[in-house]
């Protein structure tokens, strides 16, 4: 049975709503934590593939892996998960293709 209002996300459905606020709370704990984070434009240029993606879903989440795109593009060591390959750019293309990679194994 397919519920209606998963729209192809692993285990999400639209009801599930993360605010503006609880996003930014997220991205300052990483910079409180003093996580490994990418620059500035570097952000900027991971956000906008992700926002030109067709899987994401609901304006924040990855149907590949589940994550919040703001968060996970953000993270220096993460990669975009796509299947069909890294659709970030230059280092980051081969850190996603080697997420992916590794992911597939582990199913």
């Amino acid at each position: 049975m397919t519920d209606s209002r998963r729209e192809g996300c692993k285990g999400c459905s639209a009801d599930v709503h993360v605010s503006r606020r609880q996003i930014d709370r997220m991205l300052a704990a990483l910079a409180d934590k003093e996580f490994d984070v990418v620059s500035d434009t570097k952000y900027a240029d991971r956000l906008a593939s992700c926002r030109r993606c067709p899987s994401l879903q609901y304006g924040s989440t990855c149907m590949h892996c589940g994550c919040i795109v703001e968060i996970r593009a953000k993270l220096g060591d993460k990669g975009c998960p796509h299947p069909a390959g890294s659709r970030w750019t230059g280092a980051d293309a081969a850190a996603g293709a080697e997420i992916a990679i590794a992911s597939k194994q582990t199913i």
